[in-house]
This record gives C-alpha cells, sequence and structure tokens, in this order.
C-alpha cells in the first residue's frame, strides 16, 4: 500500500512490483491520479534507516556483491508503515473548464477536484524524460510561447480536443494571449529543440542536478518511462543451509560481536535450542559470513555477476541433499530418464524441489532499458546511502537442465548455425556502439539456444503445471565452457502450487514436454512470415520470434525479450538440420 508524505492512502500494489513494474521512481496510476514512488531514504515516514528488522532480508553473496549490509522488503500496512510517494505529473487539467495548470493552482487541499468546477482533474498526459533519469512535466508554457520570457503567471493554458482528428493534431495548447500550439510533432526526436534538461528528481528530496542531456518528450503511461535494474542470486550451500538462515534475524546484532564473545553470546541468546545445530555450528557460521563481508572492496569487485552464476551453475549441477528443514536450496538429481531421449541432449536434468533468490532493486533506467550488464546510465534510489537496498525473495522450485557439451560444440562449430547468430552479435555491437560503449559480451550460439529453449519450455509448461508463463522464471547459464538454464516459479505466492514445476521433470513427463515443447516451436501462426523474418524487435536482436510463438511476458525473462530464435531449436524450411533438437520435430 502506497500513502503519500503527509500520511494520507492513496492506493494498493503487490509488494513484488515495487521491485519490478512500480519501484522507486516509477510512476504509479492510482484511482483519477497519478503518483511517483519516493525515493529509499524516504521510506519509514521519512526516517532514513528506519525500517524495522522485520523487514530484512540477507543474502550474503548479493550483500557482498552490491556492497551493502542488508537488504529489506517493502513495508506493508500490515507491519505498520507504507512506501511514501509524491504527486507527479504536477500539471493536470479540468475536464470542465480546460484549464491547465498545476495541480496547486487548482486545489490547495488533498482532493483531486477542481475547486472551479468541481470535477475530477486529469493528470497530464506528457511528460519529458532524459536518458540520465531525469523526469518533469511537460513545457507547455515553453511549447506555445518559445523563448519568450513573459511572465508564465499573466498566462492562461487551456488544453483543447477539437474532435477533427484522434492525432496529437487534434489536441491544442491555448493562451489568454491569443498564441497556441497543438501537440503535432512533440514526439518528434527534434521535438524539444533548444530546451535543455533541467535535472529533477522528483523522487528524491535532493536539490535538482546540473544536466546537459535533451530531454525527450513520453506519454505518462508508456513503458519507456521506467525500466528497473535488479540484480538477483540464489541463496546456495552453504548460505541457503539452516545455520545461516538461523542467524539472519540476529545478524544486525552478531556481525561486530567480538570473536572471543561468540560463543558465550549466541548461547545467551537461545538461537540454537530446539534445531539440530549447536552453537559450534552457528559460530562457524557467523565466521564464514564476517569473512565474505569483510572481505577487501577490491576482491568485492571481483566477484561480479559471472562469479555468482558460475557459483550457483556448480551448486546445481551438483545438487544438496536435504540435512534439515530449514534448509533453502535442495536440488536432487531427476531419476528413471529415458537416456536415448533426454539423454542425447542433456547431460544433467536436476529438480530443485526447495529454492530462494533474492532479487534487488539497484536502480532504474528511462527511454531506453538497461543492457544485461546493468553498465548503462542507472538512476540513483536515494539521496544519503542507507547501506541498504530493496528487494523481495521468492521461495520456489524448478528444474534445472544442463546441454550436453560434446554435442552442443559440434553443432555451434556448424558453419551455418554461426553465420546465422552473428547477425545478432553485429546488431548486439552496434547498440553498443551507439552508446559509446564496448559490448559486454559476445552474443554466441549457446546463449540464443539455451535462451530459446527456456521460452519454449516455459510456454509449454504455462499449459502443464498449474502456473501462468508470468509466474515462470528463467534463469540462464552460458559460458564458453557451459549452457544450461533453470526454470523455476518466480511468483509462487499468487499462482500454482508447489510440486507443479518439478512434477513436469518426471520420468513420465519430460520427454513428452519436451516433445510438445518443440513441436510448438517448429510451427507459429504467424509463419512463413515468422521463421523467413529479417532481424526484428528492440535494436534488431531476434530472428524468428515473436509473440505468437516464443516471447514470454517481460517479467519472465532475463533478456527482455531479445537475443531470441526459433529456427536454432528446429531449424528452417531451406535446412532442418540447422535446429540442434531438429529430430524431435514431427514429420507430416
Amino acid at each position: 500500500m502506497n500513502k503519500t508524505r503527509s500520511a494520507r492512502v492513496r492506493g494498493q500494489i503487490r509488494r513484488s512490483q515495487l521491485i519490478t513494474t512500480y519501484g522507486i521512481g516509477a510512476l504509479v496510476a492510482l484511482g483519477d491520479e497519478s503518483f511517483m514512488v519516493a525515493g529509499l531514504d524516504s521510506w519509514a515516514n521519512g526516517r532514513s534507516g528506519g525500517l524495522g528488522p522485520e523487514l530484512d532480508i540477507h543474502e550474503a553473496r548479493l550483500e557482498h556483491q552490491l556492497g551493502v549490509e542488508r537488504f529489506v522488503a517493502p513495508p506493508a500496512t500490515e507491519s505498520g508503515l507504507d512506501v511514501p510517494v509524491v504527486r507527479f505529473p504536477r500539471w493536470y487539467y479540468c475536464p470542465e473548464c480546460r484549464l491547465l495548470n498545476s495541480h496547486d493552482h487548482f486545489t490547495q487541499s488533498s482532493k483531486n477536484r477542481c475547486s472551479i468546477c468541481g470535477v475530477e482533474l486529469v493528470p497530464s498526459r506528457f511528460v519529458i524524460a532524459c536518458s540520465k533519469g531525469h523526469i518533469d512535466d511537460f513545457p507547455y508554457f515553453w511549447w506555445v510561447h518559445g523563448h519568450s520570457r513573459n511572465d508564465p503567471a499573466e498566462h492562461d493554458l487551456k488544453i483543447i480536443s477539437d474532435g477533427r482528428t484522434a492525432s496529437l493534431a487534434g489536441i491544442v495548447i491555448t493562451c489568454r494571449c491569443g498564441l497556441q500550439r497543438s501537440m503535432d510533432g512533440a514526439f518528434s526526436r527534434d521535438a524539444l529543440k533548444g530546451f535543455r534538461c533541467w535535472g529533477r528528481r522528483p523522487w528524491l528530496r535532493q536539490k535538482d542536478s546540473e544536466c546537459d542531456e535533451r530531454p525527450r518528450v513520453l506519454q505518462r503511461g508508456a513503458s519507456n518511462v521506467w525500466f528497473s535494474v535488479t540484480r538477483s542470486a540464489l541463496s546456495i550451500p552453504p548460505w541457503s543451509d539452516g545455520a545461516f538462515r538461523l542467524l539472519d534475524r540476529y545478524w544486525e546484532a552478531v556481525r561486530n560481536a567480538p570473536e572471543d564473545a561468540l560463543p558465550a553470546m549466541l548461547e545467551g541468546m537461545n538461537i540454537a535450542r530446539g534445531t539440530a545445530y549447536s552453537v559450534e555450528d552457528l559460530v562457524e557460521a557467523v565466521r564464514q559470513r564476517k569473512d565474505l563481508h569483510d572481505s577487501s572492496s577490491e576482491e568485492a569487485g571481483d566477484d561480479g555477476e559471472g562469479n555468482l552464476r558460475e557459483a550457483e551453475f556448480e551448486a546445481l549441477s551438483h545438487g544438496r541433499r536435504e540435512t534439515s528443514p530449514l534448509d533453502q536450496f535442495v536440488c536432487v538429481p531427476a531419476l528413471d530418464l529415458d537416456r536415448k531421449t533426454v539423454g542425447r541432449w542433456f547431460s544433467k536434468v536436476m529438480l530443485v524441489k526447495r529454492l530462494r533468490e533474492v532479487r534487488a532493486l539497484t536502480g532504474f533506467s528511462r527511454i531506453q532499458p538497461p543492457d544485461a550488464s546493468a553498465t548503462s546510465v542507472v538512476a540513483p534510489l536515494f539521496d544519503e546511502d542507507p547501506r541498504c537496498l530493496p528487494a523481495m525473495e521468492v521461495l520456489g522450485e524448478g528444474v534445472f537442465f544442463e546441454l550436453d557439451r560434446e554435442r552442443l560444440k559440434r553443432w555451434e562449430e556448424e558453419e551455418v548455425v554461426a553465420a546465422r547468430v552473428a547477425v545478432l552479435d553485429k546488431n548486439y555491437r552496434r547498440r553498443f556502439a551507439d552508446l559509446n560503449r564496448a559490448p559486454d559480451r559476445t552474443v554466441s550460439p549457446r546463449l540464443v539456444l539455451v535462451h530459446t529453449l527456456a521460452h519454449a519450455l516455459i510456454n509449454q509448461w504455462a499449459l502443464d503445471c498449474g502456473y501462468p508463463a508470468a509466474s515462470l522464471r528463467e534463469r540462464l547459464y552460458v559460458s564458453n565452457e557451459y549452457a544450461g538454464l533453470l526454470i523455476y516459479t518466480a511468483s509462487g505466492d499468487c499462482a500454482g502450487s508447489l510440486g507443479g514445476v518439478v512434477a513436469q521433470a518426471t520420468a513420465e513427463r519430460l520427454v513428452p514436454s519436451l516433445r510438445a515443447a518443440i513441436a510448438s516451436s517448429a510451427w507459429c501462426s504467424s509463419d512463413p512470415l515468422c521463421i523467413e523474418s529479417d532481424p526484428s524487435g528492440t535494436d534488431a536482436l531476434n530472428l524468428a520470434a515473436c509473440h505468437a510463438c516464443v516471447l514470454l511476458p517481460e517479467t519472465s525473462c532475463e533478456e527482455n525479450n531479445s537475443l531470441l530464435d526459433r529456427a536454432l531449436l528446429v531449424g528452417t524450411p531451406e535446412d532442418p538440420t540447422l535446429g540442434f533438437f531438429a529430430s524431435l520435430v514431427p514429420v507430416d
């Protein structure tokens, strides 16, 4: 639930949406009004760091990587707190008298009504933003008057929809002085030529910063107004073990305790009482965790996303049997699989019966989505660093696949495969060149293959396991040495039931579901246009992929629905052998 700084409740959204969809700096439409989620140091009634320990989330590896002491779950009404919001855009208009001005001009109360007409006010449809994350109201006065130095207070602006056309040309901004201008051309790249960004950051308390960017006009509800930048990690051994979970609630109390005082302190706190762990087990867990947190910043910088994924890949490949009910990582091999079918493509299939993912919001971007390594310009979440970040944890299940390395290597060395993916790699490099940055990786055949396979399986399992596609999520593990994917529940609290995903990898279900996923990928209702299409999608980073075949809800995909090509799964009409799973494609 959200409320303004004046403590009036404004509406409700899900906690998870405050990380992925409506996070800090994002616009939220609540009823007939529009608000922006305030910065992290404004949470907890404006007290920096005032969120209670009951909202703390710990994930040692991710804390180390991001240089924070803890994560915090967005507060909810049940905890006695709410997330504050600020009104944005500030400009509204009255649908009765058509007057266009700031909200404070219409009313000094918290009611969203025109003081003259008594009707509900409507927030401005248009805002301006720049690639550095700044955002502001559309400069209506400047749009009509240009560089006029006249005092805006001497002018009354009105917004008129003449009804002659549904385009922007039908929206006219008029002024009492006699000047007027339609909104036609407002979204063109040069629409605000000569107008510089004012560096406004309404979600923060800090004064405006200088900015030399030219802003762009956006629709208030457009998807490119806010893109989340998130980092995530799975809790894997030893950090997933029950001893570490026991310490989470007490970590702030024990982290700074002298080592020689730890045993007595833990004994006095009775943390181990009634559990399978001794005080000595907890002391060792504290030491390991302190070693990770106290490592040098230089080491922390080396612990990047690649190292996190490599450690997870190793944990998923080796598995971990349950040793305690508190364990949050239980991963065992799938049994009795048909090695003549599944074993031809996968060296391992693991049932992840219990997993925990912590997903933290680290910033956001506007206009352009962040790249995979999050090296693009990221807007801040706070004025003063509270040494924490907003985060959510997902407790669920999943299935892990590791592709057979030898078969994969032979396939990607085929000239036709390399040539097809080279087109996507070229476009990917051009995207970074346009941003004056070096590419963060090479788009390889195995990356596109694994990514497309994950989409195909999620679409198929959404029909079979009780979870909609938006409640399933992919996690890709691709390097020069290995290739794997994890499909897991991304929001197990609102759909499906635990066990539904793991059940898809049992002996009697895996082969039929794999065949069905490949068969569905072999035909698209947009064929032959889809399978024969030139590069398409954002920055031309897709080949044979569209909403009728392999695209997913954006919350399910790590790559913003880019780097997809189902031809690498099933082949093309001209070359059926191109597909890695070509032998599974049904023959008419």
